[in-house]
């Protein structure tokens, strides 16, 4: 019986054409999701259709590839699905509105999946804890608090908060990293391009002055010939340590530690990295103690929400103190991490009982902290961007028309 319950979990729905009449004898048709011919014909009775054509629906021409389930779309499901049960709607049919609307394929399954479950007895918190790669404990935990205090809707329109307000802060940290990058890499590009295919066409005029060139020339001419020889090693070598790069932070968690740890370090970049994971660590844990989660309990869902392993490993270490009988500031105060003014309102909440909303003050000034300090850094990127690209691009440039301004005295 229970390898049966196994296969039953494990199964994948599939989707069914169908055609019919209803109970005022009127031709219908559509499509429906079940976990096989049996389960939708089911279903079609149940809803009184009298079935006169069912069967799989083919696969397109061209089949679309399977998309990926990211944390947007579960930011989205849990605001759309707080709104479903805040107007009344139930649970199961809150599932099949939002997953039967849903744009991505995969999420679309996988809500129709749980719907399954929950049809089938399983508890909310039950069905989403067999899909642990999307639903984290964090949101799991804060699930069950709701169904056990019977304020599912309530506890829903905070995770959707949490979700939406993390997937800002995510959207933020990345612009600051993502933007200074890819324009570094396109200025890289453009200069090897000049080096490869520009460079050489200059030379073979150069050298039909018979003058001397000047150092600087001389210089950008070696370094194309350089290039010229060995760009495929230099793209190859980037390729290679890129791989590797890749490889050892799938791989190695002390090379993760130690990434995170020399990026705290980086000026204004670190001081965004950090100031981000403060603030994801107050919101995570103000949402879970107001939601009336155990400190040792939320604590542990507050490391793998920080982004950073080395604030991870800080409330890993918060924890144990806290489950050892510390209070909670003293903690904090201890891991040298937080700064003093997040150790105050710590205490603050501790002795007034309202550390849910001191910490979503924490949270707040953080997060604003954070946006202001990626704007700041956008605007000040683009005059040092200009100036690197200046340097690179109109260094060469310079270089190949200082022999064209000595031409004059060659010809005099």
């Amino acid at each position: 019986m229970a390898d049966l319950e196994k296969q039953r979990i494990v199964a994948k729905e599939i989707e069914f054409v169908w055609a019919g009449k209803d109970k005022h004898r009127h031709k219908v048709l559509g499509e429906l999701v079940a976990i096989d011919e049996k389960a939708a014909r089911t279903e079609l009775h149940r809803r009184r259709i009298i079935i006169t054509r069912l069967k799989k629906k083919p696969p397109p021409l061209f089949s679309k590839r399977v998309t990926k389930i990211t944390s947007a779309d579960i930011s989205i499901f849990a605001r759309q699905f707080a709104t479903m049960l805040n107007a009344g709607v139930p649970v199961v049919q809150g599932l099949d509105i939002v997953g039967h609307g849903h744009e991505n394929a995969s999420m679309r399954d996988l809500l129709l999946t749980i719907k399954t479950d929950v049809e089938n007895g399983d508890s909310l918190t039950q069905a989403l804890r067999k899909h642990p790669a999307q639903f984290d404990d964090l949101f799991c935990n804060l699930i069950a608090a709701g169904e056990h205090a019977g304020v599912l809707e309530t506890l829903l329109d905070k995770i959707a908060t949490y979700k939406e307000k993390s997937e800002s802060m995510k959207k933020k940290v990345k612009k600051a990293m993502t933007y200074p990058v890819s324009v570094m890499a396109i200025a890289l590009i453009v200069t090897t391009i000049l080096l490869v295919f520009v460079v050489p066409v200059f030379e073979d005029l150069f050298k039909s002055f018979g003058a001397d060139l000047p150092e600087f020339t001389k210089m950008v001419i070696g370094m194309s010939k350089w290039m010229q020889t060995y760009w495929l090693f230099f793209v190859g070598g980037l390729f290679v340590a890129f791989y590797i790069f890749k490889f050892f932070q799938k791989t190695s968690e002390r090379f993760n530690y130690l990434v995170d740890k020399m990026l705290l370090k980086v000026s204004v970049v670190g001081t965004i990295i950090n100031k981000s994971a403060i603030a994801r660590f107050s919101r995570t844990l103000a949402t879970m103690s107001a939601a009336g989660v155990p400190l040792v309990e939320a604590l542990e869902s507050c490391a793998g929400t920080c982004g950073n392993r080395i604030y991870a490993a800080a409330v890993r270490q918060v924890r144990e103190e806290v489950a050892m009988g510390e209070r909670l500031h003293f903690a904090i105060a201890a891991s040298g991490l937080f700064p003093h003014m997040v150790q105050q309102m710590i205490q603050i909440g501790e002795e007034t009982g309202a550390l849910d909303a001191m910490l979503s003050k924490v949270a707040d000034f953080y997060e604003e902290e954070v946006d202001n300090l990626v704007d700041n850094l956008s605007a000040l990127m683009e005059p040092m961007i200009m100036m690197i690209l200046g340097v690179l691009v109109g260094g060469l440039i310079v270089a190949m028309y200082l022999p064209i301004f000595k031409l004059g005295s060659v010809i005099h």
